[in-house]
């Protein structure tokens, strides 16, 4: 019972679905974010000339209106041209930022639409347990991971911008084209290296979302069999349908036995009742068959309905074990039924 209350059995592809269903996924917030970030830095660099385009034609506008009285209608214009361009800039930029962050969730745990995770629970809602949540162990190492995480990416950027800073006296002498170019190229260069180290945290981050995930949904050995039975159906239940079954294809069976044109027997064990219709069968079928009390039973109903009982030790035990109810006998057995009928046939005559 101890190994039973142990959640130490890895979870079945059930439980994971179904955690799935709830909303219950591996989700790195980290590597979401290093994703998203690199691909912001990226689309700004490339979309930096058409952003600069936009701004300058807005303050080119902006210039034109001096000396212009500022009434309602230039105060309508004024607010209609900002918001467009202002749009114009921004939407390129916040749609690429929008859709790196799907495709760093997709990339995590694959595409789900859910409303479970979205539903309001009031439960939640109770300020004793929010206020130990907040002040859990969890809570305090998660504050704990941001707190070095930031100093870590920030202290590796002050030291790059402390070595670019011993630059300026040179970069002061250059011209103002080539100091924005120095400027620009450093830049990146803090902006990229802040992104490793991010990107190294978001790795770990991840690795240890994904165990913590598996952990919390690892399940004891009971679990598992209720599962198993859940899905298979109770074999309790499984056994009385099979024996429920089994009854009603006897039932068939005895009643079938009145019909046959011979019950072959060994003599105590073994009973096989076989009728031949030339007309549905190009060989005798066997209807019935079965062993001591079933063999019993179908050779008294065969006496009490007047069908023949022969008694063929050889060829009852050939006949059974080869032969499945409802089925046709095999040819290399018809030479020794066929000799059965003709008797049994002679029999009827006399």
């Amino acid at each position: 019972m101890a190994d039973d209350a142990e959640k130490n059995e890895e979870p079945t592809p059930k439980k994971i679905e179904d955690a799935r269903k709830e909303g219950n996924v591996p989700k790195s917030q980290d590597t979401s974010g290093v994703i998203t970030l690199f691909v912001a830095i990226l689309a700004f660099l490339l979309l930096f000339p058409y952003m600069k385009e936009h701004i300058v034609l807005l303050f080119k506008y902006y210039f034109s209106l001096l000396g212009m009285p500022l009434d309602k209608a230039l105060m309508i214009d004024i607010a209609i041209v900002t918001i467009r361009e202002f749009l114009l800039i921004i939407m390129p930029l916040s749609i690429a930022v929008a859709v790196a962050g799907v495709a760093a969730a997709v990339a995590q745990f694959g595409f789900l639409f859910t409303t479970k995770a979205i539903t309001p629970d009031f439960a939640k809602l109770d300020p004793i347990k929010g206020i130990k949540n907040l002040f859990s162990i969890k809570k305090m190492i998660e504050s704990i991971k941001i707190t070095f995480k930031s100093f870590a990416t920030l202290g590796v950027g002050f030291i790059f911008f402390f070595l670019f800073i011993v630059e300026l006296p040179t970069v002061a002498l250059f011209g103002l084209a080539d100091q924005m170019g120095w400027l620009k190229d450093k830049a990146l260069i803090i902006a990229f290296v802040m992104l490793l180290i991010i990107f190294v945290f978001a790795m770990i981050d991840l690795i240890i979302v994904r165990k913590q995930y598996f952990d919390g949904l690892k399940m004891s050995k009971q679990e598992i069999k209720d599962e198993m039975k859940n899905m298979d159906g109770d074999p309790h239940i499984k056994a009385k349908i099979r024996q429920i079954q089994m009854q009603a294809s006897r039932k068939r069976m005895m009643a079938a036995v009145p019909s046959a044109d011979v019950v072959i027997t060994n003599p105590t064990h073994y009973a096989v009742a076989i009728k031949y219709d030339e007309e549905k069968s190009h060989a005798p079928i066997v209807v019935a068959k079965g062993m001591d009390n079933i063999a019993q039973q179908i050779k008294k109903i065969a006496r009490e309905n007047g069908v023949h009982v022969v008694q063929n030790p050889p060829l009852a035990r050939n006949l059974y074990a080869q032969v499945d109810l409802d089925k046709p006998i095999p040819a290399e057995l018809f030479a020794a039924v066929a000799e059965v009928l003709a008797y049994v046939y002679k029999m009827n005559r006399k």
